[in-house]
């Protein structure tokens, strides 16, 4: 297949297995070359500066960021949902349309975040429950992160923008430069090599705000330059408040939804914070690397979603279910194969980075479930991103706020206090949550009632 052909295939007929391949290839390329690199590289670079840094920076992470985060992923999906529809039915000008209000939401979005980190930095990371030993770390991360937020924002947007029209190709290449300069931006400023200042966790977050800002320029220049599927004009961007309104209306059913992950993450970190320091760090350097499998297997599932937004707005209803299928064959094999190794090799992973042997016995036991838990992921991330994918947004976000609240968070306290387990009650509720969502959300996509919605057309 020509180059050409590649970036501008009609993924609304032939064959599903070359759409999924032509789709996912660059989507699991830029997990397994950019975040997964990335995340290890990173990890190595926390290390250096010690297990107070490492936690007051996936802490961060894994908290606080998470509720601007969450927002712009569902700015991200419902973007792609409705871009990958207007397509699919033969609508680039509708496509075009979408993404330019996106972009305008995304600007609104980024300065009320950067306002909320210039203000209130240091109530943000108490938020988060962290240990107070980690505040001089993480407070100084915080502002910073929040402050550069428009990069995240941006390079989100950037992706599901041509992702949704059918071209993962060229984020895969813009998001490989992001990386490669975020990488050579972290190991500068953390360290101070070659003149620059030593900023410890501050040059984390200006490594890679660095490395956003360059790809999302190159974004935009694709973008507005007409060097990509989507050609912006400065008519897509003159805010339209119907038109975004309507985006809104969507967006905020998937970033509510990703507040029960957010909550989770709340309360497994104070609940490890009342094991005691060594139980929280512990649970930061697990989490942080159990992220890279999803972080890799993710952006696949998203593939289908963009397969089954396009058959849907062809009007091709078995089409999409195949899609489905050949989504859930192709990325179980991956996260399943990824949960064989983080089971396998969890003491090696932790003891990778920390030797304190209290730190590394909890790791590797909270390694365990993560691990367990890819199992059901495997499946879970390929149905909920094709749900979203036809437009079916709230009956996951009601699935997964259910399984935060009445039942992961639950439990979790239950057999970490009321039990008495320890450690290995916070993790034995990761895995528990991952089993009810997976079969919650599998149980509601077999139903078929999602093929009979139809998903909110794109605004014009």
């Amino acid at each position: 297949m020509s180059s050409h052909g590649w970036l501008r295939r009609d993924h609304t007929r032939g064959s599903l297995g070359t759409s999924l391949f032509v789709l996912a290839l660059p989507l699991v390329a830029s997990g397994v070359l950019g975040s997964g690199v990335f995340q290890i590289a990173e990890l190595a670079f926390l290390s250096r500066l010690g297990e107070a840094p490492l936690a007051a920076v996936v802490i961060t992470n894994q908290t606080v960021r998470q509720v601007y985060f969450m927002v712009a992923m569902g700015l991200s999906f419902a973007t792609q949902s409705l871009v990958a529809r207007a397509v699919g039915a033969g609508d680039m000008e509708q496509a075009e349309h979408v993404a330019g209000q996106a972009l305008a939401l995304g600007v609104a979005l980024s300065l009320g975040v950067a306002a909320v980190g210039l203000a209130i930095p240091g109530p943000l990371f108490a938020v988060a429950g962290a240990d107070p030993s980690f505040a001089p770390h993480g407070v100084p991360y915080v502002r910073l992160v929040f402050l550069l937020n428009f990069g995240v924002i941006g390079t989100l947007l950037f992706g599901s923008i041509l992702g949704g029209a059918g071209d993962t190709t060229t984020p895969l290449v813009v998001q490989l430069v992001q990386f490669a300069v975020a990488i050579a931006a972290e190991w500068l400023l953390i360290f101070g090599n070659l003149g620059a200042p030593a900023l410890g966790v501050r040059g984390v977050a200006l490594g890679v705000a660095t490395g956003q800002v360059v790809a999302m320029s190159l974004g935009l220049w694709l973008l507005f330059r007409g060097r990509s599927r989507v050609h912006l004009r400065r008519r897509h961007v003159v805010p339209d408040l119907r038109a975004m309104a309507a985006i809104t209306s969507i967006a905020w059913l998937p970033a509510a939804q990703m507040l029960g992950g957010l909550a989770s993450n709340f309360a497994f970190v104070r609940l490890a914070g009342d094991l005691g320091e060594k139980v929280q760090a512990a649970f930061a350097i697990s989490l942080r690397i159990g992220m890279i499998a999803p972080i890799i297997c993710f952006p696949l599932a998203g593939a289908c979603a963009t397969l089954v937004g396009q058959a849907l707005g062809a009007g091709d209803v078995p089409r999409a279910w195949r899609a489905i299928g050949i989504g859930i064959l192709a990325h179980g094999v991956i996260m399943w194969t990824f949960a064989g190794a983080v089971v396998l090799f969890r003491h090696e992973l932790v003891a990778w980075l920390s030797d304190d042997p209290e730190v590394m016995r909890h790791g590797a036991e909270f390694l365990l479930y993560s691990g367990l838990s890819f199992f059901f992921f495997g499946a879970y991330f390929v149905v909920l991103r094709s749900l979203q994918g036809a437009g079916d947004f709230a009956v996951p976000m009601t699935l997964t706020l259910a399984n935060a609240f009445l039942v992961t968070i639950p439990l979790a306290w239950w057999w970490t206090h009321g039990l008495g387990m320890g450690a290995v009650g916070i993790a034995r509720a990761q895995l528990a949550g991952a089993a009810f969502v997976t079969l919650t959300t599998g149980s509601w996509l077999l139903g078929g009632r999602w093929t009979r919605r139809a998903a909110q057309s794109p605004p014009r």
